[in-house]
This record gives structure tokens, sequence and C-alpha cells, in this order.
């Protein structure tokens, strides 16, 4: 562990400090083509939304088109292979959701080393899950959860959208951090699961904001509390699991932006700065809060460490969990 930390560190240094230039005449018709966001997921979904509220908005302001690719596949990883495989010019760029840190320790091989192959742009927004359980349930609160598990180990269950998925790893950093024992009921897909928390057959989720709200907002299922370390934009009054309970729990989905490696400062730097702009916008936040995600940008230096914190803390995770995606 601590080899590869030195490594990733020393990753996260030459970001900052690359040598790489392009010359005086790309720096001032960039961009002079369209450039390409690769959607490493469906349309519809969060990723695509995003992808597509940034690409509208640098069309306007680069005057060049910016096209949204859905590239889906295997988790994610047909997409993020083909980004890392483009060419470092400016040209492809592609959001990656915190997954990307997830799947390097979920995957014995990647076709793609998850921080060597990508240059960090920018932070793009994020997303905290929803811990919701049906109302036969009779906990009110993270507390009264937690004493209810211990006091049925193995008893209370957990639907997620799959093995490996953002609410799998949400519970069982969960089940880690209080010393419970729950039982995670993967699905292929997270409405499956839904439907089955709102029918009884599962007692609770670690569930996206899209598809736990709306049925919280109708009293179908209760919430106790949002995963991220702060609250959520969509639910306010709701707090998070770290507040009611489990000092330093934290497993917020997140976005950003990257290119592949040896993508030279200058364009970061561009993209970055543009990229911000668009997510600063009133109307951009206003439409991705809709969909509960809270536009955020950053710099690369800093989306670099998030990067490779996230890298570290989910790789444990899995190890204790035992989890592997084949």
């Amino acid at each position: 562990m601590i080899v590869a930390r030195t490594v990733t560190l020393m990753v996260v240094a030459a970001i900052a400090a690359s040598g790489w230039h392009v010359p005086a005449w790309a720096q001032q018709t960039y961009p002079s083509r369209p450039i390409r966001i690769i959607s490493i997921f469906p349309p519809g979904g969060g990723n695509d939304i995003l992808c597509r509220a940034v690409a509208q908005k640098l069309t306007e302001n680069f005057k060049q088109q910016v096209l949204v690719e859905n590239r889906p596949g295997a988790n994610g990883i047909i997409g993020t292979e083909a980004a890392a495989r483009s060419a470092p010019d400016g040209y492809t760029i592609t959001l990656i959701p915190s997954g990307h840190a997830v799947n390097a320790s979920l995957y014995r091989k990647l076709p793609y080393d998850s921080i060597k192959d990508f240059t960090p742009i920018t932070l793009a927004g994020a997303s905290p899950l929803i811990l919701a359980v049906h109302p036969s349930i009779p906990a009110k609160n993270v507390k009264e959860l937690v004493a209810l598990a211990k006091a049925r180990p193995g008893q209370l269950s957990y639907g997620t959208a799959g093995v490996g998925s953002s609410g799998h790893l949400a519970g069982a950093l969960f089940e880690t951090m209080t010393g419970t024992t729950l039982i995670h009921i993967p699905y292929k897909g997270m409405s499956l699961a839904v439907a089955d928390l709102m029918g009884g057959q599962v007692s609770m989720t670690f569930g996206t904001s899209l598809s736990v709200v709306p049925l919280v907002r109708s009293a179908r299922l209760r919430a106790l509390a949002t995963t991220g370390a702060q609250r959520s934009p969509a639910l306010p009054d709701l707090p998070t699991v770290a507040e009611t309970g489990v000092p330093g729990y934290e497993a917020s989905l997140w976005y950003g932006f990257v290119g592949p490696a040896r993508l030279p400062p200058e364009i970061v730097h561009r993209l970055n700065s543009e990229i911000g702009a668009v997510l600063g916008l009133p109307e951009v936040r206003e439409r991705l809060a809709s969909q509960g995600v809270d536009a955020r940008s950053s710099t690369p230096e800093e989306f670099a460490r998030l990067l490779v914190s996230d890298l570290e803390r989910w790789a444990d995770v899995v190890h204790r969990a035992g989890v592997r995606a084949e």
C-alpha cells in the first residue's frame, strides 16, 4: 500500500509540474475544430446529463461544436479505454464517475492504468446516495438502524444496482464502520432494486437521488440520511450518515473531466477555466440540482488528489468486503 501511495503521489506531482507545452500557434487557435466528450454510460443517466449540459454551453463559448459520444459498456470500461487511447490534443475529453477509482480494485485487470493514463482537468459535480428504508422498518434514524442491525445480525438486507455498484460499496463501508452484518441483494439495475424495496422484499437501499428522492417525497420510502460529506440540495433537511451516528462516513458519487495522459498544461488550464465557468452558471446549476447533482469545479491538482485518495480508500473497502467483478 505504501508503494502504491508513493507511485500515485508521484503521478499527482507530475501532473502539476508537467513540462509539456503546445506551440504558440496552437494556444491561439484552440479549439479550431469540434471537441468530443465521451460519456461512458448510456443516454439519460447522471453522467450523460452532465456531459450534455456542459457540452451545450462550451459550444456557445468556444464557437466550436462540442459533441457528446456515448460509449457505454462493461461498467464504463469500454468508454474509458477509448478515452485513454485518444490523442492528447484536447479534442477528446471524458467525464468519469467515482466508479473509475473503484474499478481499479474491482477488476483483476483493466485495459488502462486508472491514474497514469489520464490527465485530470476538473471535478464537475457530486451527488450523495440516499439511505432509505421500507416503511415497515422501525428505525427512524441511523442510530436506530445500527442498533436494529446489531440486534438482528444478518437479517436486514439492502438492494443495489449490482455487485461493485456505488450502492454496494456504500453498504459495505457502512457495515465496516458500524460493525453490523447486512445482506447484500444485487439487482440488474437500480429500478429493480427500488421496486423490490417498495414491495418489502428488501429492507433498505443506498440509492441514487434520481431513483429514491421521488419515492421519499411521496412517502413510499423513508429516508434516514444522505451518504455525502454535506447535506444534499435535493433534501436539505435530511442529515448525513456522519451527522447521525457514523462519524467520518462518506460515500458520495462524483463526476470529473479528464483527458488522456500527457495532455498539455495550457489546454488543461483552458478547459479547466471554461468548464468551471459553465458549472458556475445558475441555469446549469439548477438543471443539475433537479437531477440531484451538486455542480462543483476544482483545480486539476485538487481533482488528481481526490482520484488518488479515492482509489486507495475504495481498494481497502473492496478488499475488506471481498468484492470482485468478473
